[in-house]
């Protein structure tokens, strides 16, 4: 097995597309995905995973259903299963460091043309 360090900001570079994320990294059974934001995302929830959303840059507003949370890089939020959600680009292009469950699709328990069920590694 090899081990190798990954560049943050070499992969970002290599996404042309907004809301796909792409697989960098494996720990234990979870991926370690990429994505960029922009605009709106949809209300969805993940009935069995967890999530952690880390901003590398731009700031992402994570909408719930009672409240806001502003997230500024360098900063992550967990959400965690069952909680209905939506990510937000605040203002431009925001990339995301997602940690989550091999399981986990991306709009969790809604189908639509945002859905991305078998995804790319960078």
């Amino acid at each position: 097995m090899e081990i190798e360090k990954i560049n943050l900001e070499d992969k970002l570079a290599k996404v042309h597309e907004y809301w796909k994320p792409k697989i960098v990294g494996e720990l234990n059974d979870s991926y370690v995905k990429i994505v960029k934001f922009t605009g709106e995302f949809v209300w969805h929830h993940h009935d069995i995973e967890d999530e952690l959303f880390l901003v590398v840059k731009g700031t992402m507003r994570m909408l719930f259903r009672d409240r806001d949370v502003m997230v500024l890089p360098g900063e992550f939020i967990i959400v965690p299963k069952g909680v209905e959600h939506m990510p937000v680009a605040e203002g431009g292009e925001v990339h995301v460091v997602l940690l989550e469950p091999k399981t986990t699709l991306n709009t969790g328990n809604v189908r639509n043309e945002r859905t991305v069920p078998v995804l790319e590694r960078l």
